[in-house]
């Protein structure tokens, strides 16, 4: 008997115990994430994942390439988007030098860093080499907002099919578009969904102005705020029982916006946009993000685009999308009036936003598109859902 007891004791031992030990090791080890993000919009859901990625995994070591919100929420930042954001394609060539070394060091990076999962966030001219090259080196890859290749070069689809391990996509229209290319993708919602509802909910407003507001989004890269600040700063002088007030990007210094605003009574509001946008009565607002995000908030827009002569012509070549907003994107059809380039001057831009101060149809009849484009993101939290799927996939 004794024997048998013996016997069934050393059997577990060497059985069970590694089991056991499997069992904790699991939530001792790291889980290693490596994300990439190469613009606000990029940072602001990245921080939004990261937050999410260690709420589920305990185990969670993240280290990025963002901004301020995905190194506030727990990652270690290696490079910064301002330091990465060039749009259009001339500009694009002219800084072709330090893109080539940015992707360069990336690549060093991600192999001395050894990522259970790497996570790529829209910014497709740079993260869709990463993705071919990391495949290459048998790393996990999880895309996370898909690029726009259902406006331009849709043939990149192959690319995506090829080296992406898995993608998540936040617009309704996109797991239709994949579908034709027999590629499945996941929808997690729209992470705008989850950051404005909390902003509306739990965030008490700052009153900016007694004035009513005019509020201004020139965008996040100095090229475009260069562009486009000078044709919307000639509103002041045509509306002066309104304030306006420019939202300024976290990343840009003062000097930038001076040099356009002159001796014009116009406010700056830093790491504010949110709190702006509450209290504002129209926006003008760059084409990218702030449209969606101006959208959400309820506050009616008039949607401004202004590029290098050169990249706005390869751009109307290459791109087949109707519209440059996202909000006319996802509704398919022109619910907020968009000036581009030649069209975006001061009789235009005037125009049309008399009639969303001065008429009450066309403003109703924007308030239940709004209405409308918010059912139609679906009320979701997109960063667990995504983070979640990320997990899943790098603990295979």
């Amino acid at each position: 008997m004794d024997v048998v007891i013996f016997t069934i004791a050393y059997l577990l031992s060497i059985t069970v115990t590694p089991l056991i030990i499997l069992y904790f090791a699991t939530f001792v080890s790291e889980m290693k994430y490596y994300i990439i993000a190469g613009e606000a919009s990029g940072d602001l859901h990245g921080g939004n994942l990261i937050k999410a990625l260690h709420k589920q995994d305990p185990r969670a070591v993240i280290r990025c390439w963002g901004g301020d919100k995905m190194e506030a929420a727990g990652a270690t930042l290696v490079k910064h988007y301002r330091d990465l954001a060039y749009m259009g394609f001339v500009e694009v060539i002219k800084h072709l030098g330090t893109i080539l070394a940015n992707i360069k060091f990336c690549k060093e990076d991600i192999l001395r860093y050894k990522p259970d999962v790497l996570v790529l966030i829209d910014y497709p001219g740079f993260n869709m080499r990463i993705a071919e090259w990391a495949k290459l080196k048998g790393i996990k890859i999880v895309y996370y907002i898909s690029p726009q290749v259902w406006a331009w070069k849709e043939g990149r689809v192959k690319k995506l099919k090829r080296d992406v391990d898995k993608m998540l996509v936040i617009l309704p229209f996109e797991k239709d578009f994949y579908k034709k290319w027999n590629y499945k993708v996941t929808y997690v919602g729209h992470p705008l969904i989850e950051v404005v509802s909390h902003e509306k909910n739990n965030v008490p407003t700052k009153k900016i102005s007694d004035k009513p507001v005019i509020a201004l989004l020139p965008g996040s890269r100095k090229q475009e705020i260069n562009v486009k600040l000078h044709e919307m700063l000639k509103m002041v002088k045509h509306y002066p029982k309104y304030q306006f007030v420019i939202a300024q990007a976290p990343s840009m210094p003062d000097e930038v916006y001076k040099t356009w605003i002159g001796e014009e009574e116009v406010i700056l509001a830093k790491n504010q946009t949110y709190n702006l946008l509450k209290q504002s009565a129209a926006a003008l607002v760059t084409s990218g993000t702030a449209t969606l995000e101006t959208a959400l908030f309820g506050i009616p827009q008039v949607v401004c685009y202004k590029g290098n002569p050169i990249s706005y012509w390869l751009a109307k070549k290459l791109v087949k999308i109707k519209y440059i907003s996202l909000v006319n994107l996802i509704m398919d059809k022109p619910v907020v009036a968009e000036l581009i380039q030649h069209d975006l001057n001061e009789v235009k831009l005037k125009e049309e936003l008399d009639k969303l101060l001065n008429s009450e149809a066309h403003r109703k009849e924007l308030m239940a598109d709004y209405e409308t484009l918010w059912h139609k993101l679906g009320d979701t939290h997109a960063s667990d859902t995504a983070a979640a799927e990320i997990i899943s996939l790098a603990s295979k």
